[in-house]
């Protein structure tokens, strides 16, 4: 019969625990393809700074961009796949941009602690790539799913309809008055 004990259908999720269920599924999906892109740009961070004689923050900026051409296809293909995808050269000359701003929150942060107070050891410009990281990550989430990788147009009008039917649906029928 599909009703509970007391015989009433279940309440369908409200419009307000929909949009914070697609925001924690959003944020995690883009947390999956960030912390990758982390890896990738820690690993070659370290792997340049080793092997060549680049300084920290030249070396830095060159895991940057390796990380940033790795992120774009996960949040693409991964993260943002049911976005809009109608634009593709507005929707990477976006992401370039925005990534860019990053690039520059990422490593001024690492180059103030460099040059600014001289912590360059090993641990020093790791803990400062990563912290730096973390801030641009804050606006690049921003400004990826604000800019970059758009909802389809609708897509929350539909969304509300269909909970709001869903919600009609489950409420017992209205006596007529006599």
């Amino acid at each position: 019969m599909g009703r509970g004990s007391s015989g009433l259908r279940p309440t369908p999720p409200s419009a307000l625990r929909q949009r914070i269920e697609r925001l924690v599924r959003e944020v995690a999906k883009f947390g999956a393809v960030g912390g990758a892109g982390l890896l990738v740009n820690l690993l070659v961070f370290n792997l340049v700074r080793h092997v060549t004689d680049l300084q920290v923050v030249r070396a830095s900026v060159i895991a940057t961009v390796v990380a940033i051409a790795f992120n774009y296809v996960g949040f693409r293909y991964f993260t943002y796949r049911d976005r809009d995808k109608s634009g593709r050269t507005k929707e990477m000359s976006l992401f370039g941009l925005f990534s860019a701003v990053g690039l520059v929150i990422e490593n001024g942060v690492l180059y103030t602690a460099t040059y600014g107070f001289d912590w360059d050891s090993p641990l020093q410009s790791n803990i400062f790539k990563f912290l730096g990281i973390g801030i641009a990550t804050l606006f690049r989430f921003w400004s990826y799913r604000t800019w970059v990788f758009r909802a389809l147009p609708g897509r929350e009008a539909i969304v509300d309809a269909e909970s709001f039917l869903e919600a009609e649906r489950a409420r017992p029928p209205q006596r007529a008055r006599v």
